[in-house]
């Protein structure tokens, strides 16, 4: 039979087991006194473990390991949490965001300080605020090209740069913000931005093909070219080698006649200085026999003398 000791004792070992609450391992936790004179927030984090959290108590948790989460449109069923923003142009586009980031354990206490929320509330409400507050202020200066194109990733990297530069004060540590898949815009957008960037890969092509067949061009004239010079030159060098021959030959012939011209003159002067070198001449060259018949001929040799 339970007496009423008893009964107080199981009361006290239930209410004990229903205060008890668990700051799990990667947590750091919050406590937070919701009546009498310490109404707020404990200054105190909790680490891992058990704590007794009474009536007038309660215990928010914060991961410290790193959070992720995505803004996205899940279609007709729902819930739609993607982000819309306008463009330079006012048109109207959204996308799904995603978010990586962590709370610094030693400032968890501010953290719940500034936002009086647990992480998911902040995510959902402060963190999702910021980043489409951020697009929408970014990419109100960007056209639809830009955004759809070539721009997405600066953008981006600014919305995050925003949001990493409001929150660093506060105990949170964005790592990434970035796109789940593409932007979404009006179709007739989207075709019209996909025939265009066809259409400049097509004249890109083009252009490619023209400075090719230019390329191939130049390379043949400069080909033609250095052969004709090269046979110009080698023109220039035989008419060189012609010409210098030539010029080798005159002079040889003139050096040749002027050689015998110094030798008949020689000869003449020899011959004129000694009359008697003729007959010395003709007796050298004469083989001692007769003329064998008269005629009124005169001996070419002095045959008394």
């Amino acid at each position: 039979m339970l007496t009423k000791s008893n009964v107080a004792f199981i009361l006290s070992i239930v209410l004990l087991a229903l205060g008890c609450q668990k700051v799990p391992a990667g947590n750091v936790g919050v406590k937070v006194y919701l009546l009498g004179s310490n109404k707020g927030v404990d200054i105190e984090e909790l680490s891992p473990g058990r704590y007794w959290i009474g009536i007038n108590e309660e215990l928010y948790l914060f991961p410290t390991f790193t959070q992720t989460y995505t803004w996205a449109y899940l279609g007709q069923e729902g819930p739609n949490e993607h982000i819309g923003f306008q463009t330079i142009e006012g048109l109207s586009v959204n996308a799904d965001i995603g978010i990586t980031y962590r709370i610094i354990p030693e400032k968890a206490t501010e953290v719940f300080q500034k936002y009086r929320r647990g992480v998911e509330e902040i995510t959902d409400l402060y963190l999702r605020n910021m980043v489409r507050d951020s697009l929408v202020k970014n990419a109100s200066t960007m056209s639809v090209e830009a955004v759809y194109g070539a721009g997405k990733a600066d953008l981006i990297a600014k919305v995050q740069g925003d949001i990493a530069s409001q929150v660093k004060d506060l105990g949170i540590e964005i790592e990434k913000v970035y796109w789940i898949g593409e932007i979404r815009i009006p179709e007739i957008v989207r075709n019209a931005i996909n025939n265009k960037i066809e259409a400049t890969q097509i004249a890109q092509q083009r252009e490619n093909e023209i400075a090719k067949a230019k390329a191939e061009s130049d390379i043949q004239i400069a080909q033609a070219r250095g052969i004709a010079e090269s046979r110009l030159t080698q023109a220039r060098a035989d008419a060189e080698a012609v010409q210098m021959a030539a010029a080798a030959e005159a002079k040889a012939i003139e050096l040749r006649g002027g050689a015998e011209a110094k030798a008949i003159d020689a000869k003449g002067k020899a011959l004129r200085d000694n009359p008697a070198l003729v007959e010395l001449t003709q007796a050298e060259r004469w083989n001692g026999a007769l003329p064998t018949y008269t005629g009124g001929t005169i001996p070419f040799i002095n045959v008394g003398k």
